[in-house]
């Protein structure tokens, strides 16, 4: 893989992604914008309201037309949450050249299709599409509303916007109903424009291409040379940033719901400790915690004591967060959580095996190596090193997990606590 990463205006990027170890090219613009209950619903709504019809291709069905003469190239939009910012993602997923019979330019048509949709949108006496926004605003509430049929996701975030509450980390990406009401075709289209004028811009391109050729695209392009420049007004997460404060009173919230299975969620704050780069440390300790069919969460809790039908733990490294997720039968929730807690104690006091350690390691390593066998996770991989400002090669990474001892995830362990029990139950 050969990455290069070029600055095209202040707070544009361009990111290339230069093998021919796949027969796709990808197209990928990321706006980031730092997460907040004023704007998030908008933001929401913001990408299918584009991805329904634009100056160039006034509706989806000629959109898709396009795509279906580049050999049906696939074509997707939407948000998402990275730490305390939201991300709206548009992509073009579509055959390489060398595959084709005959030479397409499909790296070519994809950004000239993405920045159609993006930054020429279909737009009647200074506003949005009305049938278009009515419908979207339709689509929009009927997702919030879905959030609730898994229980599972539901429980999780509900854990989350306890401890964060409307703040940054702790709201849906999707924003609220209560704020979608508000919105109309006028108010959405003055803020995709101050969006467009602010965002981050980060342009993925991944696949076998000329970067000579495709830089003088990208470079060339009518609508991204009209992009303004812009700072970066985004929220640097990472271990460094994210100080927590000791909890001595976790927060315990019980909630009811009509549902068969248990949810139980513990959010897990790591403290301020000695550790100069604990990210990697943290994501050795959850393996061995809870991530994995060979972690101790699963083995015991789920496998030896029969206590969940899941049971697992995961890592959130832009808050210093781990949360443990257990689906249970609703009496177990005591013994489930006592258990849970217990081998927090464990971990604190040592208590696992060289084998234990040695499985997560080659756990974690396994992953690291599948970074770069797609290329989806290897344009997440490094906009989320973009994201966080502290850039890591695949080959560094791989090198910080193999270097950790035993002695530092013990060390580590010390400077768990848990900060909110979540309980969704009948």
């Amino acid at each position: 893989m050969n990455y290069i990463k070029k600055e095209i205006k202040d707070g544009v990027n361009l990111h290339l992604i230069i093998n021919d170890n796949f027969k796709t090219d990808y197209v990928v613009f990321f706006l980031t914008v730092p997460l907040e209950k004023e704007t998030v619903t908008q933001n929401a709504l913001i990408p299918n309201v584009l991805k329904s019809g634009c100056q160039k291709y006034p509706n989806y069905k000629k959109i898709v037309e396009e795509l279906e003469m580049m050999y049906g190239a696939e074509f997707d939009c939407g948000v998402d949450k990275e730490g305390d910012n939201l991300i709206i993602k548009f992509f073009i997923n579509s055959i390489n050249d060398s595959f084709l019979p005959e030479k397409n330019n499909n790296i070519e048509k994809s950004l000239k299709i993405l920045t159609e949709i993006i930054f020429n949108p279909l737009i009647e006496n200074d506003k949005f599409k009305e049938e278009y926004i009515n419908i979207e605003k339709q689509n929009l509430e009927l997702l919030i509303n879905s959030q609730k049929d898994d229980k599972d996701e539901y429980a999780f975030e509900r854990c989350i916007n306890i401890m964060y509450k409307d703040s940054g980390f702790g709201l849906s990406k999707y924003g609220k109903i209560v704020d979608l009401e508000k919105i109309n075709s006028e108010n959405l289209y003055k803020h995709y424009k101050q969006l467009i004028d602010t965002a981050k811009i980060d342009i993925f391109i991944s696949g076998n291409f000329e970067k000579e050729k495709i830089t003088s695209e990208v470079e060339t392009n009518e609508l991204i040379q009209k992009i303004k420049e812009r700072k970066e007004k985004i929220n640097i997460n990472h271990f460094k940033k994210e100080i927590k404060n000791k909890i001595e009173n976790p927060e315990v919230k019980q909630e009811k719901m009509e549902i068969t299975q248990g949810k139980l969620v513990i959010g897990l704050d790591i403290l301020p400790n000695n550790f100069e780069d604990f990210r990697f440390i943290a994501l050795l300790y959850n393996a061995i915690y809870g991530d994995g069919v060979n972690s101790k969460l699963f083995q015991i809790v789920r496998e030896k004591e029969s206590l969940a039908y899941t049971a697992k733990s995961m890592y959130i490294p832009k808050k210093n967060n781990i949360f443990i997720r257990c689906g249970i039968e609703i009496e177990k929730y005591e013994k489930t959580l006592e258990l849970s807690k217990r081998l927090l104690e464990e971990m604190k006091n040592g208590e696992f095996t060289d084998d234990d350690f040695e499985k997560a390691k080659k756990y974690i390593l396994a992953g690291i190596n599948s970074i770069e066998a797609e290329q989806d996770t290897q344009i997440i991989y490094l906009f989320g090193q973009e994201l966080s400002k502290l850039p890591l090669t695949v080959e560094e990474y791989r090198e910080k997990i193999i270097s950790i001892k035993k002695e530092e995830i013990i060390e580590f362990a010390k400077s768990i606590q848990i900060n909110t029990i979540y309980f969704l139950r009948n």
